[in-house]
């Protein structure tokens, strides 16, 4: 489990998750904000990227907003995402989790972001807004 306080900053943002067909090419729109997420698997193209960039007919799932753990972390460490996720479904919070090379990035709805912070500071993380 992870021992040390670990250190989220909330992103300034709001975020969508969406949807485009596995033999789209990456749009020019969802690489415009300062944070944004590209995932390719052989059923579909997943884009994280500010809410304001999304087209009006791009499926997708909006008002996210993200967590950033301060990093970078070290691969050895075990049990982050874990930790983290089970508070906030201890909390009755969704999550959407993303994972770089240097962190962890955590996305709660809009609507649970009072919450969702208000129960991670309960456990020991810093959280800064």
């Amino acid at each position: 489990m992870v021992e040390k306080i670990l250190t989220m900053r909330l992103l300034k943002d709001i975020y969508g998750v969406c949807r485009l067909d596995k033999n789209e090419l990456i749009p020019e729109w969802a690489q415009k904000s300062d944070f944004f997420s590209i995932t390719k698997t052989n059923e579909e193209l997943s884009i994280v990227c500010s809410q304001e960039d999304i087209p009006i007919d791009i499926q997708c799932e909006k008002n996210w907003r993200v967590l950033k753990i301060e990093g970078p972390l070290d691969f050895s460490l075990i049990g982050i995402l874990s930790s983290i996720s089970t508070v906030l479904a201890n909390n009755k919070i969704s999550i959407f989790a993303i994972s770089t090379y240097d962190t962890d990035y955590i996305l709660i709805k809009s609507s649970d972001l009072d919450n969702g912070i208000e129960s991670l500071l309960k456990e020991g993380y810093e959280v800064l807004v």
